[in-house]
């Protein structure tokens, strides 16, 4: 059996170690149009910003080690330029002679990745303006800031890539001015989650110009100007775009293979595409979410390496099936995502309920603890996780990758109550946050507290049926307190001040982080009043006006504990 790899990087590379390893006889041709075939491309922005001190390091295989290990031939600076479908042939050009051939093959894997956006405005093809892709990407932009005099650069686009690159430039000494045509950063991630990014960057010395798209470039000899649609104008040493990818399917779309949403090619659970002689993997390709059961494209290094494995199994004989992705992902902050956001889950009318809280990543009295901000949906006819945002800085990655696993198994929600977690002082708390979400959602599901949030402060405001209170303690109510929140019962004070309420009006109530506001409503409901906490507390509502209404200064949302 002959195969041909059409790219490498994660998807054609892992599918081509893992013929060799089903099949000892077969035949592999990998097909690389860069001079790389297996690198790690998440590590690019590290290797900008010099964390990662050596290019080589950024090298996962090369020609010679998948040649002396796996008999893999790997033709790098060859580019497919088109297939034949009814001969299985493949037309090649070596991009060093411009000498085009063919070469046949039995079952055929596009691996072509995805492609920068960039758009069609004055000026955009100036030397400055760079991308970030590929190694030859990183090393353009290295040699860039390297051996010239860089002061400040302009990131267009606040997705993962654009973050990254731009803290990996500025931790070089460069002004970063970051735009993006959105109100927020990391799309993955609701308005309200994202503002502790957004304070995050501000106090690093960012300046964030949020619904804002640039109409052009202008090159002058001190640098580049940028443009805005708002009329304003940057002048800085370089550019960096990354407003987004789109799947390198033209290949597939030329030889006329079925392609699905954004141009992806489509493809079945086999990774066959609609010829099944030819498989798909990667960037490219259009998968199944695992949360909606919806076709959707999830550019991620791990679910390539994934959909790699599992076309070589198929190619090789073996049934295995691709069960789709929850596009879990993780920024340096850290915040981390998996699954829907709130804005998602309306789209797709799928009904849901949401928990927030902001426990320590470890033992409050052990040092170094940091809050991290939990966000967690889930359905609430069935109970099931449909997606979590994660925000702080210990300990962030290892609550994502429990939720995203027990999202993934079908557990509900209330499950995670029972997990058993690794516990020691420095690691985590005796009840972990992973427990605590798992406690919140069933007092939600069961009826014992009531939640409302951020974005019903506003309508809540001028209510005169009903009563508002903060139960924190005067200290922490006269440094800040919500509007129409001017009413203070401490909660050590609340069981002996109940007289002061109308049990016939329903009752709001405040606390800094939304435990003692819990407590507040247990309290009263056990009473015969009908109570509301307040989810997320103070902290996370003074995060959520700052960013939405502060244009000025920067932001403070009380990240340390």
């Amino acid at each position: 059996m002959k195969v041909v790899i059409i790219g490498g990087v994660a998807g054609g590379a892992t599918a081509a170690a893992r013929i060799r390893r089903l099949d000892e006889k077969a035949e592999i041709i990998i097909l690389e149009r860069s001079g790389f075939v297996s690198y790690a491309n998440c590590g690019l922005p590290y290797y900008i910003g010099g964390l990662i001190k050596d290019e080589h390091e950024l090298t996962l295989q090369t020609p010679e080690t998948l040649w002396s290990r796996y008999r893999i031939e790997v033709r790098t600076l060859h580019e497919a330029v088109s297939i034949d479908r009814e001969k299985k042939e493949v037309a090649i050009k070596k991009l060093e002679t411009d000498e085009e051939y063919r070469e046949s093959y039995d079952k055929l894997i596009l691996a072509p990745g995805a492609v920068p956006i960039i758009p069609d405005i004055p000026g955009i093809n100036d030397s400055r303006i760079y991308t970030l892709r590929t190694i030859e990407d990183a090393l353009h932009i290295k040699n860039g800031v390297d051996y010239n005099d860089i002061m400040s650069a302009v990131v267009i686009g606040g997705g993962f890539i654009g973050l990254e690159a731009a803290e990996n430039l500025w931790s070089l000494g460069i002004h970063i001015t970051l735009v993006d045509a959105a109100d927020q950063v990391l799309p993955q991630f609701d308005r309200d989650m994202a503002g502790f990014v957004h304070s995050h960057l501000k106090e690093n010395g960012f300046d964030l110009r949020l619904n804002r798209t640039v109409s052009g470039f202008e090159s002058v000899e001190e640098g580049i100007i940028v443009n805005l649609d708002n009329g304003d104008v940057i002048e800085t040493d370089m550019v960096l775009m990354a407003i987004g990818i789109t799947p390198e399917s033209g290949l597939a779309k030329a030889a006329g293979l079925e392609l699905g949403g954004r141009g992806a090619i489509k493809v079945n659970r086999h990774m066959q595409t609609s010829d099944p002689d030819i498989y798909a993997v990667g960037d490219a390709v259009e998968i199944k979410s695992f949360v909606t059961g919806k076709r959707t494209s999830v550019p991620l290094a791990g679910p390539a390496n994934k959909q790699g494995r599992i076309a070589a199994d198929n190619i090789a004989g073996y049934d295995s099936r691709y069960k789709g992705a929850s596009g879990t992902s993780i920024y340096d902050l850290t915040a981390a995502s998996t699954g829907l956001n709130e804005k998602w889950a309306k789209d797709l009318d799928i009904p849901y309920e949401k928990v927030i809280l902001s426990p320590p990543s470890h033992a409050a009295y052990y040092p170094g603890a940091h809050l991290m901000t939990m966000k967690v949906l889930f359905n609430i006819n069935t109970w099931k996780i449909i997606g979590a945002q994660v925000i702080g800085y210990d300990g962030v990655d290892k609550r994502i990758d429990v939720l995203a696993a027990v999202m993934q198994s079908g557990g509900d929600i209330v499950t995670l109550k029972d997990i058993d977690l690794a516990y020691a002082p420095p690691f985590s708390s005796a009840k972990d946050p992973i427990n605590m979400v798992g406690y919140i959602s069933e007092n939600v599901l069961t009826g014992k507290v009531k939640l409302f949030y951020c974005e019903d402060i506003a309508k809540l405001k001028d209510r005169e049926d009903i009563q508002r209170i903060d139960v924190r303690t005067e200290e922490e109510h006269s440094s800040g307190k919500i509007e129409g929140f001017d009413r203070l019962i401490p909660i050590d004070e609340l069981r002996d001040r109940i007289n002061e309420l109308d049990i016939e009006k329903p009752v709001y109530i405040v606390c800094q982080s939304g435990l003692r506001s819990y407590i507040a409503s247990r309290i009263l409901a056990q009473e015969g009043f009908d109570c509301y906490s307040f989810a997320g507390g103070y902290r996370f509502y003074e995060c959520f006006r700052k960013d939405r209404f502060d244009k000025e200064g920067q932001l403070d949302c009380g990240v340390y504990i």
